[in-house]
């Protein structure tokens, strides 16, 4: 039985080499320069997010350090993201499983 095409080491090896040697900007039909481009814009964004990401938790650790329940903020926020409609849904429902479990 015979190795299908590309399928070792050896062959993605000698596909890089020849890459890097004759470094074609459009190879099978991607614009290397846009595909770099996006990835980099990717990579950039995926940076902020994580810095976004440490600021929030830096000011629930700052809210936990003042006293504030920080769960409680966390749902605080989330339901300020739902429209009154939905929020009161969810808190039907909410109410009629508490009730359902006799923890109301």
């Amino acid at each position: 039985m015979s190795p299908a095409p590309y399928d070792t080491d050896d062959d993605a090896s000698a596909s890089r080499a020849r890459q890097a040697a004759n470094p074609d900007p459009a190879v099978g039909g991607i614009a290397a320069d846009r595909l770099r481009s996006i990835i980099e814009r990717v990579e950039r964004l995926e940076e902020e997010k994580k810095a976004i990401a440490d600021d929030v938790r830096d000011v629930y650790a700052e809210a936990k350090a003042s006293g504030y329940d920080v769960k409680a903020l966390r749902t605080v926020v989330r339901l300020r993201k739902l429209d009154a409609n939905e929020r009161k849904e969810q808190e039907a429902i909410l109410e009629t499983y508490l009730h359902a479990l006799g923890m109301l």
